[in-house]
This record gives structure tokens, C-alpha cells and sequence, in this order.
């Protein structure tokens, strides 16, 4: 959440950025490890949280954003918005509002008859007529920062919460002529404080929303937009068919024209044009165009599937290469493997990678074909356009046409059954 607030600060262009940490503060220096902290030791309220930053921002000249951690859905587009508006006006302080038809918990605007925003009351001190007013301070402002600071030595801790707040300097502000201005914010969504998982929860239902949106009015059909799940930093292209249960995690990225899902995970995946995946998991594999995947493939770490595979049910790779035009049906392991193109990998085919104490690889070059039930002990190589007879463990490499058999002599008993059922011992 406060990793989502630092991206959308920096992406509206301030140069400088500062995370205020108290309670927990060493789990969220952890999620934020390059972005300085200022130490809030004791939680004194939000001027005395700014009020922190005098340090750091003491020879600094010019605008200031202050925003919360656990207001994750602001767009840098409306922080951009604020800080141009806050320029345009001339203003010692711009606040960010917005107007919320149940602005219960949030500190309420106060304007005089001619708008001009005359300060700002918390809830806790707000009188029973202010408590009706329904346009709220965001939490979000933008001052002069030498303003800032000279006004916070003035802020007092004289209110129901025993708190130094940020908002009280606005007053002082309005007393000496200082101007100051609303930037109304377009979604009152986007203010939205996150303080339980319940909370949490609607949050990102309306991030993921959002996130839709943006990939269907450019050209993705999304059959179920309330069940497809796309990070920020992924991506959809034109004219692809995304079914339900679909998660685009960490980076990962789909070309045009391909049909994702059901059931698809992604995670730093890439998978080019014209593919289809289907009820299968991809984690940092690189899937080619016009290739097919699933159901239940299992595609790891390193797994580079080529252009026009085909990859079936109960599939898994990591670590392999596999070239163009290749399949691999259903029920095989392909670990540490580099396979060329036009190869058949038969039903129950294992690369036998590792030997408990290294891993080793296993060379399948073009054209060759793996017969059903097959196991290639690496290190060895299967030549091109070689043969392996179906239920082999192949040890020593397969020269080029060739025929690798590895398996025990059929022998067969005949009239063994019937002599068995009858109690016959011979």
C-alpha cells in the first residue's frame, strides 16, 4: 500500500520524497528500502509528523506535497492536478477535497459565503452542524515549505485527541492573509483511507476496476472484469480475450490477439501474439507467439517456450528451452533442458536433471522424437532427427538417426494365467 503511494508521489514528478515512519516502522522501511525515512518516535498527531521533516527540508524553497501512506488510490494524475492549481492560485496552501455523501471520520471544510475556504474541523471537535457539511479534507495539501514550517512552530496541541494537527495551520494562515484554496478531487474514491482488511479489500476492488477499465477501452475484451486480476505494472495487448480467473502478476505482459483463461496465473511472465494459455501457471517464463498452453501446464523460472509450441495438460518446464513447432502433449518434465525445433516429446517423458547434488543438462536437438514413457538421464544428448523408443531410460547420447532403446527383453509365459487361476504351481 505505501509502495503504491511512493510510485504515483514520484510519477507526478516531485524530486524529493520522505516517508514519515512510527508504529511498525521497521516493516515498512523494509517494503520501501529506497525511499529515505524520517523517524516519528512518538505519535503526536499530523503537524507533529511533518513537523519531523523540518530537518531535511530546512534549505529546501518551494512547493510541498503532504500526503498519507494508507490512501493508496490517489492517481499521480490528481497530485499533478493539486500541485499546478496550488501554482496557478498563488496560494500559501492548497488542501485536496473532495465531496462524500457519508463523510463520516474525515475533517470537514470550512468555507465562508463566497467559497473561500475559511479552515478546516476534525470530526472529533466538529460541532453538530458541521458534521453535515459533506466536503472533506482528503488529508492531502500542498504548501510553501518555508511557509509550512514557520506556522507548525505555532501549531498547539489544545483539542480532544491531545494532537498536534497539520490542518491547524491553515487557520493561522487565513488569519495573517494568507491565501488559501480547495483542489476538489474528481473521484471521491480516491481518498479513500484504508484502516482494516475490510477496508483493504474495497480498496483494491476499486484499483482493479480501475485497472480494467483502462485495458478494455484500449482493446481487451475481459468476459468477467469483477474476476480478472491485472497488477499496474503488467500489461494487455489489442484485441486479447481475457476469461475469468485470470491473475497478471509482477510485471508480466500478453501481446494482441491471444486468449488468456480460464484459470491463468502469471507472475514476471511474457507471453507474445496470437498464444492461448488455459488453466496453467506461468512464473518468469517466456512464451512465443502462436503458442498453445494447458491446460495445467506448469511453466517456471527460465522456461522459454518457442514460437508455435504446443504445451499440454500436466506440462511442467523450468529452466528450458524449447524451439518452434515442438510438443510436448501432456504428463512430462522438462527441467534444464535445451530442445531444438520440430521435436515430439511423448506422454510421460522426464528430463532427469538432478542427481541429488547438481543439476545437469539435457540436449534434444531438431526433428528428433521421445517416444511415451521415456527417461533421459543427464548429461546426454539426443541427435537430430533421432528416434527414442517409447519406455527407455536413455543414459549415452542418441547420435543423429538414430534409434535409442533402453529398456529389459519382453519375455512371455504363455498359458501363465490359466495356470495360476486353475492353482497349477508349475
Amino acid at each position: 500500500m505505501v509502495r503504491r503511494v511512493v510510485d504515483q508521489v514520484q510519477q507526478a514528478g516531485l524530486s524529493r520524497v520522505y516517508l514519515v515512519v512510527g508504529h511498525q516502522s521497521e516493516q515498512v522501511m523494509e517494503a520501501v528500502p529506497d525511499i529515505p525515512c524520517v523517524i516519528q518516535e512518538e505519535q503526536l498527531g499530523t503537524g507533529h509528523a511533518v513537523d519531523k521533516c523540518r530537518g531535511v527540508l530546512e534549505e529546501f524553497e518551494g512547493a510541498v506535497l503532504v500526503t498519507y501512506g494508507d490512501t493508496p488510490l490517489f492517481r499521480w494524475e490528481t497530485f499533478s492536478k493539486a500541485l499546478d492549481y496550488y501554482g496557478e492560485q498563488q496560494a500559501a496552501a492548497a488542501i485536496i477535497t473532495a465531496f462524500m455523501d457519508d463523510p463520516t471520520g474525515y475533517g470537514r471544510i470550512l468555507r465562508d459565503e463566497e467559497g473561500r475556504v475559511r479552515g478546516i474541523v476534525e470530526e472529533s471537535d466538529a460541532s453538530e452542524e458541521e458534521r453535515g457539511i459533506k466536503e472533506i479534507n482528503t488529508g492531502t495539501y500542498c504548501f510553501d515549505s518555508a511557509k509550512l514550517f514557520s506556522y507548525l512552530e505555532r501549531v498547539g496541541a489544545d483539542n480532544v485527541q491531545g494532537e498536534y494537527y497539520l490542518p491547524d495551520v491553515l487557520p493561522m494562515m487565513l488569519e495573517d492573509g494568507l491565501r488559501v484554496v480547495g483542489y476538489t478531487v474528481e473521484d471521491p474514491r480516491e481518498c479513500m483511507g484504508i484502516n482494516n482488511r475490510v477496508q483493504l479489500a474495497a480498496a483494491e476492488k476499486i484499483l482493479q476496476r480501475r485497472i480494467n477499465e483502462h485495458w478494455m477501452l484500449r482493446g481487451v475484451t475481459m468476459i468477467d472484469p469483477d474476476q480478472t486480476w491485472i497488477s499496474e505494472d503488467s500489461s494487455v495487448g489489442r484485441d486479447t480475450v481475457i476469461y475469468p480467473g485470470v491473475h497478471l502478476e509482477k510485471g508480466s505482459s500478453v501481446g494482441e490477439d491471444c486468449v488468456i483463461g480460464p484459470n491463468v496465473r502469471m507472475q514476471a511472465a511474457q507471453v507474445e501474439h496470437h498464444c492461448q494459455v488455459e488453466q496453467s501457471v506461468l512464473q518468469q517464463a517466456h512464451v512465443c507467439s502462436y503458442a498453445s498452453i494447458g491446460p495445467f501446464a506448469n511453466l517456471r523460472p527460465g522456461a522459454v517456450i518457442g514460437e508455435s509450441c504446443r504445451i499440454g495438460d500436466f506440462v511442467e518446464g523450468k529452466n528450458s528451452t524449447i524451439g518452434a513447432n515442438t510438443s510436448a502433449a501432456h504428463h512430462t518434465y522438462l527441467g534444464d533442458a535445451e530442445i531444438g525445433a520440430d521435436v515430439n516429446i511423448g506422454c510421460g517423458t522426464i528430463t532427469c536433471n538432478y542427481d541429488g547434488i547438481k543439476k545437469t543438462k539435457t540436449i534434444i536437438e531438431d526433428g528428433a522424437f521421445i517416444g511415451s514413457n521415456s527417461c533421459l538421464v543427464a548429461p546426454v544428448c539426443i541427435g537430430r532427427g533421432a528416434y527414442v523408443a517409447a519406455g527407455s531410460t536413455i543414459t549415452e547420447d542418441v547420435p543423429a538417426d538414430s534409434l535409442g532403446i533402453a529398456r529389459g527383453r519382453q519375455t512371455n509365459k504363455e498359458g501363465w494365467t490359466k495356470r495360476r487361476f486353475q492353482g497349477d504351481s508349475r
